[in-house]
């Protein structure tokens, strides 16, 4: 689907119980998409799914799984399809991480963050592809990250994960693209988001955790993930002006940034408040089986609602799009036109030898 306004379509969105998942969602929902929300945490998907039904979507399921577990993607996805149709769109968005210095995280939680954030992608993108590639259509959508061309200090396991993710992806996109099918994957690489990660994730700062700032609402998120569905033919997006700022900078002085963020990553990804005793931890266990969080964190007062960039962006993108298209009907006009007057000739020379 390239059009502004696509007919109403299958989509599976993982991760979708809080945060870019779950406003992605309600999202496409709002457009009355049919949709099937994967997450772990019944209380999270019970209230993402009245939000996609308030925003008018055609029909909802969801699938309580694992990402880590092959099985259970390649069951959701057949599932998915069972009771909404053939899958459209699939977005990837499913992580879960730890705050700590390198040297603090145990063996176990690395493997953890990585078989989710990683290869929960893998998986799911797998899952998506067997089922898109004999029929010649569909898009997936890669959630990224800022991080995934920039680590920073306390998330060595998820900038770890982030890499991983975009190296696949770069090689997963050639080979569609050699094949010559008209599926499509892309990647939208993200700012820092007001969601509920920071109070879940499992984390070992003396203080509660908080996005690098500036702080976009998941809503700005969910914005570039519809419109990477929509125009998936760019291998990635950047949203917010500091995704391009740091993205830019590393390419260009990735030394200076690395002394940059050693001096001020600590500090910046900490609120200064202390951590409270008994904060959720969504490692190994979904934080949202009993207590649904919902879309945003806790960085509403924070978090910018716009993004100038993403709106330029967006803009520019449509003048593009209706540049191809008018250029694309230049040889269909000329087609016409001389057509028209190869009958013109051949009529006036049949008049001549009447």
């Amino acid at each position: 689907m390239t059009s502004d306004e696509p007919d109403c379509r299958t989509v599976v969105v993982t991760g979708a119980s809080g945060g870019i998942g779950r406003a992605a969602a309600v999202a496409f929902a709002a457009r009355g998409d049919r949709l099937a929300l994967i997450a772990r945490g019944r209380a999270g998907l019970d209230g993402a799914v009245r939000e996609a039904e308030q925003a008018g979507t055609a029909k909802v399921v969801a699938i309580e799984a694992d990402m880590a577990d092959p099985e259970a993607v390649e069951a959701a996805a057949g599932r998915a399809e069972e009771e909404l149709g053939p899958v459209d769109v699939w977005v990837n968005d499913a992580f879960t991480s730890v705050f700590a210095p390198f040297a603090e995280i145990a063996p176990e939680e690395f493997r953890r963050v990585t078989e989710v954030t990683y290869l929960g992608y893998v998986y799911a993108t797998g899952a998506a592809l067997r089922r898109m590639l004999p029929r010649n259509r569909g898009v997936v959508v890669q959630v990224g990250s800022a991080i995934a061309y920039r680590g920073i200090p306390l998330q060595s396991a998820y900038s770890g994960a982030k890499h991983a993710i975009q190296g696949w992806h770069e090689a997963v996109r050639c080979e569609l693209l050699a094949s010559g099918t008209r599926v499509r994957t892309t990647m939208v690489q993200m700012p820092a988001v007001n969601t509920p990660q920071f109070d879940w994730v499992r984390s070992r700062l003396p203080q509660r955790a908080q996005p690098v700032p500036p702080i976009y609402q998941p809503e700005i998120a969910a914005r570039a993930v519809l419109y990477a569905a929509d125009h998936p033919g760019r291998r990635e997006y950047w949203v917010g002006g500091s995704t391009v700022a740091t993205l830019v900078a590393n390419a260009v002085a990735p030394g200076l940034l690395d002394r940059y963020l050693a001096r001020t990553g600590f500090s910046s990804q900490q609120d200064g408040r202390p951590k409270p005793a008994g904060k959720p931890d969504n490692l190994f266990e979904p934080a949202d089986a009993q207590r649904d969080f919902g879309a945003h964190g806790r960085f509403d007062g924070q978090a910018r609602a716009r993004s100038t960039q993403q709106q330029a962006a967006h803009t520019l993108g449509a003048l593009a799009d209706g540049a191809r298209r008018a250029a694309s009907a230049v040889p269909r006009l000329g087609a016409g036109f001389a057509a028209r007057m190869r009958g013109t000739r051949a009529l006036r020379a049949q008049d001549r030898s009447v």
